[in-house]
């Protein structure tokens, strides 16, 4: 790609703001809610998160590209974020792993981009403002015309989005042979949360998002478990009645992100949109139970209601969040079912919290 010619683009968010740069990926024009990830490495793993649907990422790290594309390197199949926003786009890459550049990557899954932004100026607003919709262009530079087109672009709160990214057909994930089964509610799983299922001797059998309960319990796993994924999880109520079987039923069930967001709402608790939500590798949780600390992967935008999982009888808290004291981690009393806000899979991120994984395999095992 030593040819790539750097056009004008323009982002312009719902608030009115106006940032210019470049071009990055695909000419086009793209729309979403902006959020930023604060990571520092993994920018391939954040763009294929199905989290992450929906959403224009911005990334804070300065230079985005410059270690190039590796297919191992994937979170699902494809590109997941609607757009991007960064600083440095690199688009000659130095690593021996990587198969192309970002620019080839981008244009391959038609991802519309802007670089040559001053994200650290974006970023602070975004903190102060909070999350909103936004618009990248590389075509329509007019402010008036993509205003108009801004307006159209629904609310993420109360848009359910993950019947989009699950699979349509049901898969199975490792060694058919292995000591475990576990049934897999696919709200937009993550590659690597199957990978560490894997390497704990489990055999997935990956469901589409509104299966029921009683076509996965007819698999005859040992336990459940429920996905991370994009949207609003009060939309979700075909994902909450699950949820709520599985629990009846007294099965094993493990939930990341927000399958643990279902899992508060089908006991009763409240979630909400967060000002501007937790996204990056670095966030301190505290494990209440061991009294510990990790240092956690985060990408989420919704959260449980903190005052009703504290006055709930049947929940425990297990992690609460160091930064802004939010909750982490949830168990239900009298139940093999627990779940984390964060991602233990860590992929990317630190390692600290994959235990989890382990302490699911105990439940297994009983």
């Amino acid at each position: 790609m030593s040819n790539f010619t750097k056009l004008p683009a323009v982002l312009l968010l719902a608030d009115g703001t106006v940032y210019y740069g470049k071009a990055a990926g695909k000419i086009g024009t793209t729309t979403g809610e902006i959020c930023f990830n604060t990571g520092m490495t993994g920018y391939q793993e954040i763009f294929t998160d199905p989290s992450y649907y929906g959403q224009i990422m911005v990334t804070t790290n300065a230079h985005i590209g410059n270690y190039g594309v590796s297919e191992e390197d994937t979170e699902s199949n494809t590109i997941q974020i609607a757009g991007l926003v960064c600083k440095n786009y690199s688009v000659p890459y130095s690593r021996k792993l990587a198969n192309e550049s970002i620019q080839d990557y981008f244009q391959e899954d038609n991802l519309v981009g802007i670089s040559d932004v001053d994200t650290r100026s974006l970023v602070r607003h975004i903190r102060h403002k909070g999350a909103m919709n936004a618009i990248i262009s590389s075509e329509i530079l007019d402010i008036d015309v993509l205003k108009e087109k801004l307006k159209e672009v629904p609310s993420m709160d109360g848009l359910e989005l993950s019947s989009k990214v699950s699979t349509n057909t049901a898969y199975y994930f490792g060694d058919e042979n292995a000591k475990y089964r576990v049934a897999v509610l696919d709200l937009g799983v993550k590659k690597n949360i199957l990978r560490n299922f894997h390497a704990r001797n489990i055999y997935a059998k990956v469901f589409p998002a509104k299966t029921s309960f009683t076509e996965m319990e007819a698999w005859t796993p040992d336990g459940y478990f429920i996905s991370n994924g994009p949207g609003d999880p009060a939309a979700m109520p075909y994902a909450i009645d699950t949820v709520k079987e599985i629990i009846a039923a007294d099965k094993p069930l493990f939930g990341i992100c927000l399958g643990h967001q279902l899992l508060a709402l089908a006991n009763g608790v409240r979630t909400k949109k967060m000002f501007n939500g937790h996204r990056g590798i670095n966030h301190p949780v505290k494990n209440i139970i061991n009294n510990s600390c990790e240092i956690t992967s985060q990408n989420h935008g919704f959260g449980v209601v903190a005052e009703d999982i504290e006055n709930a009888d049947n929940i425990e808290i297990t992690h609460v969040n160091l930064n802004d004291k939010s909750i982490e981690g949830i168990r239900v009393k009298g139940k093999k079912a627990f779940s984390v806000q964060y991602h233990p899979e860590s992929s990317p991120g630190p390692h600290d919290s994959r235990y989890l994984f382990d302490n699911f395999v105990d439940m297994l095992t009983v």
